[in-house]
């Protein structure tokens, strides 16, 4: 197997409290130095959460706030203009404090299906609901990450980039569970070969090494891994025995796993070998040789810091820098 990062790497997911790029950056580099991301900081307002900031990459296809939430609007305004400006102020920053990194650096956008579900059509309802929307949506997002990866390996020319596609709200769409504009009914399930073709789409647009997150029970593993994903970002307390098959399939097609272990929340955090044994645990339960695991595995928070305080932001990454090299320095422990 050959991922981009070393063993006993751990990474972030994506977002952080307050409204510094610069502060926020310098805690990432500090903390996660195998593997440092750019961290996002929905604090700021309208178009640096996770929709927006995605919404902001879109070509030839406009948003704007309205009391519901994103929606698709005629022409670029103030709000595109908003997530544009946020994300190249966090982009000269990135080129400022790390533009000689070499190793595996990580981005995140939001994937095109938990973006569709985001995003209103003029209609009110979800851009989800119209078959035609979705594609149009999804060769955008496409063509709009292709850039952004280009832009970023402009800034960081030394760098391995690898872009994270969030889906937290693809297992609901795939369910068939995600509300109607009204709340009063529910979609029609999105059908896998489609959901599993939109991914693979911008996957292969990027040209990035691809990771697709996705902190929501039910994770699709055989059809990330269809569409192009090699490696998979979830909460590992989310991950039931029933699973075990499909997680045992991944690991055995030499797909990375990035495992959340730590709350994303303020909360007490569990001795450091309390923090390892669930990875340990997993597997162990699924029979894989206990040295690959610090290989195959990037250890990382349950799911995005935004909520968190500064000082347990700190403490959590550098406990799951701590956990990660624990399991590959002593696995069997």
């Amino acid at each position: 197997m050959d991922f981009p990062w070393e063993a006993g790497t751990a990474t972030g997911v994506g977002s952080y409290p307050g409204t510094d790029p610069a502060e926020a950056l310098r805690v990432v580099l500090g903390e996660l130095p195998g593997l440092p991301h750019l961290p996002e900081l929905p604090e700021r307002g309208p178009g640096a959460d996770m929709i927006g900031r995605t919404a902001g990459l879109l070509v030839d296809l406009a948003v704007r706030v309205e009391p519901s939430g994103w929606r698709f609007s005629d022409r670029p305004g103030r709000d595109t203009r908003r997530s544009h400006d946020h994300l190249v102020r966090d982009l000269d920053v990135l080129e400022e404090l790390a533009g000689d990194h070499d190793g595996p650096f990580k981005i995140q956008v939001c994937g095109p299906w938990t973006l569709a579900a985001g995003i209103e059509l003029r209609s009110g309802d979800r851009a989800l609901k119209d078959p035609g929307a979705v594609r149009d949506l999804t060769a955008s997002l496409a063509e709009g990450v292709a850039g952004h990866v280009a832009d970023v390996r402009r800034r960081l020319p030394n760098a391995q980039i690898l872009l994270q596609l969030d889906e937290p709200g693809l297992p609901a769409a795939l369910a068939g569970t995600v509300p109607t504009a009204s709340g009063f009914s529910r979609l029609r399930a999105i059908e896998a070969p489609i959901a599993e073709d939109g991914l693979r789409q911008v996957i292969e647009a990027s040209g990035a090494f691809p990771i697709v997150h996705c902190c929501a029970p039910n994770v699709p593993y055989g059809l990330l891994r269809g569409a192009g994903a090699k490696a998979i970002s979830a909460d590992l307390g989310l991950v039931p025995k029933r699973d075990d098959d499909a997680v045992g399939e991944t690991i055995d097609a030499g797909i990375g796993l990035l495992l959340g272990v730590l709350p994303g929340t303020d909360a007490a955090l569990p001795r450091l070998q309390a923090t390892a044994a669930p990875v340990r645990d997993l597997w162990r339960r699924l029979g894989f040789p206990i040295a690959q695991l610090g290989e195959q595995v990037v250890i990382t928070p349950s799911c995005g810091l935004a909520g968190a305080s500064p000082s347990y932001v700190r403490a959590a990454l550098r406990r799951c820098q701590e956990t990660a090299r624990t399991l590959h320095e002593a696995p069997d422990a």
